[in-house]
């Protein structure tokens, strides 16, 4: 999973050096228009499944993007699931 969020870009990029490492922002090197495509359908599945909105609404206080992107990087684990399960996406079913 890890490595198929940093494809997409919504893994946080890491800098290392020596003793001193810091969390940064997205990952530069990604393949831009999935990431858009999974922050808009983010979204959409915010407004739909009702489990997605409760997961929205746990982050809410914080930055926007930032949780918006929790949220695209939960749908990423989900489309995955879908692909090796085969089983389709229910709206508001916990898997």
């Amino acid at each position: 999973m890890k490595h198929l969020a940093g494809y997409v870009g919504l893994a946080p990029s890491m800098y290392q050096s020596g003793n001193s490492q810091r969390t940064m922002g997205m990952t530069p090197r990604a393949n831009r228009l999935l990431r858009s495509y999974f922050v808009e359908a983010s979204w959409q599945a915010i407004r739909a499944d009702p489990i997605m909105q409760a997961y929205y609404r746990k982050h809410q206080g914080k930055n926007v993007k930032s949780i918006i992107v929790k949220v695209a990087r939960k749908l990423l684990s989900r489309t995955l699931a879908v692909i090796k399960t085969e089983v389709p996406y229910t709206i508001g079913v916990i898997e």
